[in-house]
């Protein structure tokens, strides 16, 4: 059963994977990735119920830029339901900027979020772990800093009860069966069927 009731907005929110092209000039614009898709795909399954769909995706963020810009597009929107996925541009900055965010702090922006949420909304809060997959090669020495984020997260999801949907582990299962360019050409970005194997397990989180 979905767990996403009538009338209700469920907000996208984090980096270049949830922006997907997205027009940030028009506040109805889904991209055309996983926000898209499980919007598409609520919307054919539940046309009664009226559901909306809001993208806040901003290419290149990190948590210190989901800090900063929270309350125009989390706490103010009001959305019954927020999807966070953030993560994988504060490993990014380690390795091609030299800008590390150590776990600790990492942690600790990503709990003020979800504090300030609980704070302020009654939403229902989804968190989305961050993947990277193999390619190009220099991408394996990125999982010495991402997995304890990832595993930040899991604790954090732990603690607030939230939904996890858990892709690190689901993109490397699926490329074990085909090259893990097919999934995401430079590790990090998904192709289209990558973001439909995340619109999937998204949908599969809420029950859709």
């Amino acid at each position: 059963m979905l767990s996403i009731g009538n009338n209700e907005t469920v907000l996208f929110i984090g980096d270049s994977v949830t922006d997907c092209g997205r027009d940030y000039s028009n506040d109805s614009s889904l991209g055309s990735g996983y926000a898209f898709l499980v919007a598409a795909e609520l919307g054919r399954k539940y046309p009664k119920k009226n559901l909306n769909f809001i993208n806040r995706g901003i290419n290149g963020n990190r948590v210190v830029d989901l800090e900063t810009r929270w309350e125009e597009d989390c706490i103010q929107l009001n959305p019954a339901w927020i999807s966070i996925y953030i993560g994988i541009n504060d490993v990014w900055r380690h390795y091609d900027n030299n800008d590390e965010t150590s776990v600790e702090k990492f942690y600790k922006g990503y709990r003020q979020l979800i504090e300030r949420t609980n704070e302020h909304t009654d939403a229902k809060i989804i968190l989305v772990e961050p993947f990277c997959l193999p390619v190009p090669e220099d991408r394996k020495s990125w999982r010495e800093d991402l997995d304890p984020k990832i595993q930040a997260i899991r604790e954090l999801a732990s603690e607030f009860k939230s939904l996890y949907v858990p892709l690190d582990g689901l993109f490397a299962s699926a490329s074990t069966q085909v090259d893990p360019a097919y999934w995401a050409g430079d590790g990090v970005h998904p192709t289209v069927a990558g973001h439909a194997l995340i619109a999937k397990a998204w949908l599969e989180t809420v029950q859709a």
